[in-house]
C-alpha cells in the first residue's frame, strides 16, 4: 500500500516506541494502517480483536508475528480451560437457577410485586454488569435498573434485596467443575482479569477500543510497563455505553493522531457526517474520496434499511414482506421473536421473563406504562404495533425472514450495522428529533431541543454505512435544527 500522511505519522510514532491512540473515523482504513505499523518491526505484538470473525480475517493479513486473538481467546488460554466443563452447559430458565440460588418470594418494592422470576433475572444481569466491569468487588451499583422501578429510592431497596444473591451467584461460578449457574465466557474473562495477567508481547493492537469494556481496559492499560500499546477506533462510535462499554481513547496517555481520509465515500456524505461528528464533539472531521461520488437523495429500493429501534425493525420488515420483498434481518430475527413472544404472554394473561417487560403482570399495565408514564415513552410504538397487528402476525413475519444472502433488502437496527457498508442505504423514520423546548426564536417559531450526545453518535453510524446513495430519510430534520448546520450550509432565507 502506498500510505498517506496520516497513516505515516502513525508509523513514525510507533516506529519511535511511542503508545499510541489513533481515532479512524468511518472508512479511513484502520485495520490497513495497523498492518502497515506491524510489517515495519519485527518484534512480536498481538492484535486483540472485537470478535471472532475479525480476528480470523485479520490473522490473513498481518505478518506472522502477529497473534491476532479476542480478548476471550486470551482469558481462555490462561484461565477459561479450567473452567471447560462447566462451559456451554444446558440452558435453563433463569427463575430455575434464581431457586438454586434461593430465590423463592415475590417481593414488594413501592407499588410493584417483583415476582421470584423477575429476582432471579436481575440477579443474573446483575453478575454480568460486575463481569463487565473493572470492580475487584461485587456491590450494589452493578444491580440494573429495571422499568417501573426508576426512582432511586425503589432501586436501593431492590438492590439490598438481590446483592447477597448475586454475590451467592458469583461464588458459585469459581468451581471449575459444577454449580447452578450457567457458566459463559465473560465469567472466565473477568476471572482472567481479576488475576492481574501479564500478556507476553512487545506491543498490543487493541481494535474498536471506543467499545471496550471496563473489564478489558484494565488489563490493556496495566501492559504499558513491559509492551507498546496501540489503540484504534472511532470515539464518534460510541455506540454502546448502555452495555457497560466505554471509550477509553480520550483519556488515553499517550500520542493521539487520527485518520481522517474516508476511502468509503464521496466529500458530499463525509459533509453530512461531519454534522454529527460537530454535534457529538468527536475529535475528527472526515474528508471524502474523490472516487467515489456518493450521493444524498431518496432511494425506492435501498440495499438496506437503518433503524433507531428493534421497534422500527419489526415495522420495517413487515412494512417490506407486506410489498412482497424478501427480507432480511441482520442479525437474525431472535430478538424481534423475543419482544413478540413477551407481547403475547402479557397479552394472555402470562408475566414475561423478557427484561424489559419483566415487571408488567398484564398487558393493560404495560399499556398505560406506555402512554402516561415519561419513562415508557419509547415503548409506546412497540405498543401500538402489537395492538393494530396481533403478536402472532410479528412472530409469523419473524418466520417469514430470508437469509441476508439472498434477501432483495437488508433491514437492521444501527448498533447491527456498525462495521458494515452497503452501496445504498435509508434511514428509517424512528430516529426521531428532540422535543421543542418551552420557548420560541425571535420570528415566533418553537425552538427544538438539544440533540444528546449518543443520538448524535449512533446517527453518525448509521449515515457512514454507505458507498454510493444514501436517503436521509428519518434524519433529514438535521438540516432544520440549530445544531445541524456547518458554515458550508446555505444561510436560511429572512422570515
Amino acid at each position: 500500500m502506498n500510505p498517506i500522511d496520516e497513516q505515516t505519522a502513525a508509523a513514525d510514532v510507533f516506529r519511535a516506541g511511542g503508545h499510541l491512540a489513533l481515532q479512524a473515523g468511518a472508512g479511513t482504513g484502520k485495520t490497513s494502517t495497523l498492518v502497515l505499523l506491524a510489517s515495519a518491526t519485527r518484534r512480536r505484538g498481538r492484535y486483540i480483536a472485537f470478535n471472532r470473525a475479525i480476528a480470523h480475517d485479520a490473522a490473513a493479513r498481518f505478518p506472522t508475528t502477529v497473534a491476532c486473538k479476542t480478548a476471550h481467546a486470551l482469558a481462555f488460554g490462561a484461565v477459561g480451560h479450567r473452567y471447560a466443563r462447566r462451559l456451554n452447559g444446558p440452558r435453563q430458565a433463569g427463575w430455575k437457577t434464581g431457586l438454586a440460588l434461593g430465590i423463592t418470594k415475590t417481593v414488594r418494592i413501592g407499588e410493584r410485586d417483583v415476582s421470584h422470576r423477575a429476582l432471579s433475572h436481575a440477579v443474573l444481569r446483575t453478575v454480568t454488569r460486575y463481569c463487565h466491569s473493572a470492580d475487584r468487588t461485587l456491590t450494589r451499583h452493578h444491580v440494573p435498573h429495571l422499568r417501573g422501578l426508576e426512582d432511586q429510592d425503589l432501586h436501593t431497596q431492590l438492590a439490598q434485596i438481590l446483592l447477597p444473591f448475586a454475590q451467592k451467584a458469583w461464588a458459585d461460578l469459581q468451581h471449575p467443575d459444577d454449580g447452578v449457574v450457567r457458566f459463559d465466557h465473560d465469567h472466565y474473562l473477568k476471572i482472567w482479569a481479576l488475576s492481574d495477567p501479564k500478556i507476553d508481547a512487545d506491543f498490543l493492537l487493541l481494535d474498536e477500543a471506543q467499545d471496550t469494556n471496563p473489564v478489558l481496559e484494565q488489563v490493556f492499560t496495566a501492559q504499558r510497563d513491559h509492551a507498546q500499546l496501540v489503540m484504534v477506533g472511532d470515539s464518534a462510535q460510541a455506540i454502546y455505553g448502555w452495555r457497560g462499554a466505554c471509550d477509553i481513547m480520550t483519556g488515553f496517555d499517550g500520542h493521539a493522531l487520527s485518520l481522517s481520509q474516508s476511502f468509503r465515500f464521496g466529500h458530499s456524505l463525509a459533509e453530512e457526517a461531519n454534522r454529527w461528528l460537530t454535534i457529538a464533539d468527536a475529535p475528527i472531521r472526515l474528508t471524502g474520496t474523490d472516487a467515489i461520488a456518493t450521493e444524498l437523495a431518496p432511494v425506492d429500493c435501498p440495499d438496506a434499511v437503518l433503524c433507531r429501534t428493534n421497534i422500527g425493525a419489526m415495522t420495517q420488515v413487515m412494512a417490506h414482506l407486506a410489498a412482497e420483498c424478501r427480507v432480511g434481518l441482520a442479525g437474525g430475527g431472535e430478538s424481534l421473536r423475543s419482544l413478540a413472544t413477551a407481547a403475547r404472554d402479557l397479552k394472555e394473561g402470562r408475566r414475561t421473563w423478557h427484561p424489559e417487560l419483566l415487571l408488567f403482570p398484564s398487558w393493560g399495565e404495560l399499556q398505560d406504562y406506555a402512554e402516561h408514564d415519561p419513562a415508557g415513552g419509547d415503548l409506546k410504538p412497540f405498543v401500538d404495533l402489537i395492538d393494530q397487528h396481533g403478536p402472532d402476525a410479528m412472530l409469523a413475519a419473524v418466520d417469514q425472514l430470508t437469509p441476508e444472502a439472498d434477501a432483495d433488502i437488508t433491514v437492521s437496527t444501527a448498533h447491527r450495522a456498525k462495521g458494515r457498508e452497503w452501496g445504498s442505504v435509508k434511514i428509517a423514520d424512528d430516529f426521531l428529533p428532540p422535543k421543542d423546548i418551552d420557548q420560541q426564536d425571535a420570528n415566533g417559531r418553537p425552538i427544538p431541543g438539544p440533540i444528546d450526545d449518543s443520538e448524535a453518535r449512533l446517527a453518525y453510524v448509521a449515515v457512514t454505512r454507505t458507498r454510493e446513495r444514501l436517503d436521509l430519510g428519518g434524519l433529514s430534520w438535521i438540516h432544520h435544527h440549530t445544531e445541524g448546520r456547518l458554515p458550508t450550509d446555505p444561510q436560511p432565507a429572512a422570515a
